[in-house]
């Protein structure tokens, strides 16, 4: 039986633009977090954005001493996404709004006090890996990369023609476990109807895929392996050509299907569900562990059952490429952290308004995060 190390594989992963409609909804839920956290740090949330053509709509549940205005931080957000223009069929200024929140179960809150407990069951991930300066597997970083500098194009005016919508996906090359090579790259972008197909394909060469790819020293694939626009053309942005949902993106929020995720969503929710926390709490482990040196692959899984603080499960796994023994890993992680639910939200400072930057680009590889951080061993 042959060595998977000893094959060459290709392996690729997508990530889209902060204007994309699942990351427009992140967006929101996570803002109405942020603003509830700042006014109270012990607010309660679990909120549910669903946007559709010309329209958003609220669902959920929280518990907060916040007097929030989900209106217009829906509409704010909506604005800063760069949804100004109605025929659009999306906008801040004449989409339909309406709000169904309601308050968190008592039976969920009673469970959750003090973060003495979990807020829901579910099992979580955390992976790390020495292929980046992130630590991040290579597909996703570069996909991230590609569709923030997408963004900036815009943002900076460098692309006038770009309109808040996209994704893009690369596919890389691996030889006995090491990426050698960038084989394909991809991107979809909403432009206006001025720009030819050709001045989009051209100008995302130059002003996206070449400069990310040279900031991590790999060259352009050939121009075959180079697609932009598939179908062509594409003009109208946002939900009114495909709605959006919160929590929709997971695999694009964490590892780009490189490493094992958990089933729950990470956006809307605050650190009570370890949903969210518990797989900050294993990427800071997995993290710190190929930091350390002591792997050069670390996957970390935990498992929750809800009003109990503890996790049912804690597992390391390494992949072969373990510098110590199993029990120095383990020693490891105990010492860096306690995986209950209020030593998680204690040691990573988690009640605090921080989630809207994890709203687009991924939730890791971020090195101003607190999950993020590296501790001396």
């Amino acid at each position: 039986m042959s060595n998977a190390l000893d094959t060459t594989t290709l392996f690729t992963s997508e990530s889209v633009c902060a204007g994309h409609p699942d990351k427009i909804c992140d967006a929101i839920s996570d803002a109405i977090l942020d603003a509830a956290l700042a006014a109270d740090p012990h607010s309660r949330t679990g909120i549910e954005s669903v946007g559709g053509a010309n329209q958003l709509c609220l669902f959920g549940e929280i518990k907060t001493r916040a007097k929030l205005d989900y209106e217009k931080i829906a509409r704010d957000t909506i604005k800063a996404l760069g949804y100004v223009v109605p025929a659009w069929g999306f906008s801040f200024q004449e989409s339909t709004f309406s709000n169904d929140i309601h308050e968190q179960s008592p039976e969920i809150a009673m469970g959750v006090s003090d973060d003495s407990g979990a807020g829901d069951q579910g099992m979580m991930f955390g992976y790390a890996c020495s292929d980046t300066p992130e630590l991040m597997p290579l597909p996703i970083a570069l996909a991230h990369a590609l569709v923030r500098r997408i963004d900036e194009a815009r943002e900076k005016g460098e692309l006038k023609w770009l309109r808040p919508d996209g994704k893009a996906q690369a596919t890389v090359r691996y030889e006995q476990g090491r990426p050698v090579a960038v084989e394909k790259l991809v991107a979809a972008v909403a432009h206006d109807e001025k720009a030819s197909a050709e001045q989009v394909r051209a100008d995302v060469i130059k002003h996206v895929f070449t400069p990310v790819l040279k900031k991590y020293k790999f060259d352009l694939p050939k121009d075959k392996d180079i697609v932009v626009n598939g179908t062509g053309l594409w003009h109208i942005p946002g939900p009114e050509s495909d709605a959006g949902l919160t929590g929709r993106k997971i695999v694009v929020d964490t590892y780009g299907g490189y490493a094992r995720v958990g089933g729950g969503a990470f956006s809307g929710k605050d650190p009570s569900k370890v949903d969210r926390s518990g797989a900050y709490a294993a990427r800071y482990i997995a993290k710190n562990i190929v930091a350390a040196g002591l792997a050069e692959k670390c996957e970390v899984g935990l498992a929750y059952v809800i009003g109990h603080a503890k996790p049912l499960m804690q597992t390391i796994e390494t992949f072969g490429t373990a510098t110590v023994t199993e029990k120095a890993l383990y020693d490891f992680k105990d010492k860096l952290i306690d995986t209950d639910v209020r030593g998680i939200v204690e040691t990573l400072d988690l009640r605090r308004p921080i989630y809207s930057q994890t709203s687009a680009y991924g939730h890791f590889g971020k090195s101003h995060l607190p999950w993020e951080q590296v501790v001396k061993a």
